[in-house]
């Protein structure tokens, strides 16, 4: 495996300049994406108290109204009927509970807690997306500021290496024609600078993107080359991969377990539903030229208490229950099939993943060695080269090789690096926390 030191880089960053936790860190705090997840789970949690208060208590309301009659009333003493003009004032509370519903409720709340770990896992699903792409983007912008830093050095070596071969063409030692070989190849890797300056500069605006960065503060990463050693690979065993973990197969895992939910509340609706009231309720009236009895007697004796069992029976119901049965029981097959492709899927990620790994591994191993070669070779150009004994073209070849060996090197580490961050991603250890 690769194993990074106890600091991620060579140096130790200070305050002011962010490590690649550092970044991911921000960008999981400030990145919309995750701010809307975040209003997901809170939507999800507020379903799930929802659906607890409908199981465990029962739906309590208090009414009250009043109307002024004008025109024939019943006289409440006689039940005649006579023109006049009254006020009536009624109040009342009304508590019920379902005593059977299909089991309604408790799938419903059963539902809602899945679907809290649902949004949650939604969550963590998006903020693995992000550390993903915040690690590629952080990579690519320690990958162009040391390219640069390799360019800045070759022009440094070119310009004096032209200053040189100037003097010499001056003493008559070089011909203008390799004096113009000379310059061009500084010409050549002055543009190579150019073009690594601006993809660092577009990796880094990318970088800041993906963390949400302010644009009027400059980010400062660490872009110091990461210190790694290469130790004997296990071969992975069968326990290393429980993927049930992984926020894709456990989101399809529930929704799988939701769908059966489902279907079976809607084939429990087929049944009666039971249901319990109990209330009371008080009225105050007065009419216009009769004595009626003040408010506070009125309230205590036209006072009245009621208990109601409601026994519902589906006869006919346009075939509304049967379709339901039906859509639910496709949702839920096609629920489990989702499961099913989801792990399929995720078990070809795993695969793939491991073999990107080791080939990264591989293609880092071979790069350096060929760097090394490259290095040496262009050492000993370079002393030829001083003593006229190659020409300038023979050397830029030489010293391009070279070049193209030192981004290699780099390239292939970084690949190296977030390839073995993904493996571990699927054994279970998060991208923040490795």
């Amino acid at each position: 495996m690769i194993h990074l030191s106890a600091s991620l880089f060579a140096q130790q960053p200070t305050d002011s300049v962010l490590s690649l936790h550092d970044c991911m860190s921000y960008a999981i705090s400030n990145a919309t994406k995750v701010r809307i997840r975040q209003a997901a789970v809170g939507d999800a949690r507020i379903a799930r108290r929802d659906a607890a208060l409908a199981l465990f208590t029962p739906q309590i309301s208090a009414q009250t109204y009043a109307y002024y009659n004008f025109g024939r009333s019943i006289d409440p003493q006689t039940n005649a009927y006579f023109n006049t003009r009254s006020f009536h004032n009624n109040y009342g509370v009304t508590a019920g509970y379902d005593l059977f519903d299909g089991f309604q409720a408790v799938n419903n709340y059963k539902i809602s807690k899945t679907g809290l770990l649902i949004a949650q896992s939604e969550q963590k699903q998006v903020e693995a997306d992000i550390c993903l792409a915040v690690m590629e983007a952080y990579y690519n912008v320690v990958y162009y500021k040391r390219l640069c830093d390799v360019h800045e050095e070759q022009v440094r070596i070119a310009e004096s290496a032209l200053s040189k071969a100037r003097r010499q063409e001056e003493l008559g030692q070089k011909s203008h024609a390799d004096v113009t070989e000379i310059a061009a190849d500084l010409a050549d890797h002055e543009y190579n600078l150019t073009l690594a300056r601006q993809n660092y500069e577009n990796e880094k605006m990318t970088l800041e993107d993906l963390m949400f960065w302010p644009m009027d503060e400059e980010l400062a990463i660490d872009t110091s080359m990461p210190v790694w050693e290469a130790e004997a690979l296990p071969a992975p065993s069968h326990s290393e991969w429980n993927l049930e973990h992984l926020p894709d197969i456990q989101i399809a895992t529930w929704q799988e377990v939701n769908a059966k939910r489902e279907l079976n509340t809607a084939k429990w609706q087929v049944l009666p539903s039971l249901a319990l009231y109990a209330g009371w309720n008080t009225s105050y009236y007065t009419y216009q030229g009769s004595a009626t009895a003040p408010f506070h007697n009125q309230f205590r004796n036209n006072g009245g208490e009621y208990i109601e069992l409601t026994l519902s029976v589906p006869i006919w119901d346009r075939l509304a229950k049967s379709s339901k049965i039906t859509r639910k029981r496709l949702a839920y097959e096609r629920a489990s099939a989702e499961l099913d492709q989801k792990r399929r899927e995720v078990e070809s990620e795993v695969r793939r993943a491991i073999q990107d790994r080791d080939c990264s591994r591989t293609a880092y191993r071979q790069a350096q060695r060929k760097a090394e070669v490259q290095q040496e070779a262009y050492l000993l150009n370079l002393k030829r080269m001083e003593q006229g004994l190659i020409s300038p073209l023979e050397f830029q070849t030489s010293n391009n090789n070279y070049l193209k060996a030192q981004a290699d090197v780099m390239n292939s580490l970084f690949k190296c690096l977030i390839k073995q961050a993904v493996v571990n991603y699927y054994k279970g250890i998060a991208y923040i926390e490795q």
